[in-house]
């Protein structure tokens, strides 16, 4: 089955970046010129009209390389504009079985590693885990998420995860262009920027 889930979904958060310096937006955009063609808009903690100028600014940045804008809310990662393309975030088996009967494109699932953005969720998953979930659904493409880090992506795809979706390396980064580029490398994917 082709999936057409991105290989690299680049998860905001503004706290992060503005803790290591940057500016959200300058982050964004050194992911996209990297070749990022996905970005996944948290920040839960905006008001609606502040959260909704601020995907209006990420899908400006997007549009010219026809990236995709997900936006986290109410239990689902949709995309913006409207096109019926959305995810579920999981955090088990039973969850990825649900997300896949409801009609979902893909589903995140994590913590895979330790994070401190996913506490609560219970014991982290590792590369065994990723791949046993999986193996037992087939038919819904995951992607890997929780503690991925450079020199790991690659090893969630070899363990049948369809992408990875990455916060803090690529917030945090002192050059996120550069970390967005190693994470496609790592993967196979080629992107002409």
């Amino acid at each position: 089955m082709t999936s057409p889930v991105p290989r690299l979904i680049v998860v905001t958060d503004r706290h992060l970046a503005e803790s290591a310096g940057h500016r959200l937006l300058a982050v964004v955009h050194a992911a996209i010129d990297a070749g990022a063609r996905a970005v996944l808009l948290r920040e839960k903690d905006l008001g609606r009209i502040e959260r909704a100028a601020l995907a209006a600014a990420i899908g400006a940045l997007l549009q010219p390389v026809d990236g995709l804008l997900l936006v986290s809310d109410d239990g689902a990662h949709t995309a913006v504009p409207a096109t019926g393309f959305a995810g579920k975030p999981c955090h088990s088996v039973d969850d990825l079985r649900q997300a896949r009967d409801d009609g979902f494109d893909y589903a995140t699932l994590s913590p895979v590693w330790e994070t401190p953005s996913k506490p609560g969720y219970g014991p982290v998953l590792g590369l065994d885990g990723l791949a046993a979930a999986c193996a037992a659904v087939p038919d819904l493409p995951i992607v890997a998420l929780g503690g991925v880090v450079p020199g790991r992506a690659a090893a969630c795809l070899d363990a049948g995860a369809a992408g990875v979706a990455v916060m803090g390396a690529i917030m945090t980064a002192p050059d996120p262009a550069a970390v967005v580029r190693g994470f496609l490398a790592e993967m196979g994917e080629t992107v002409t920027t």
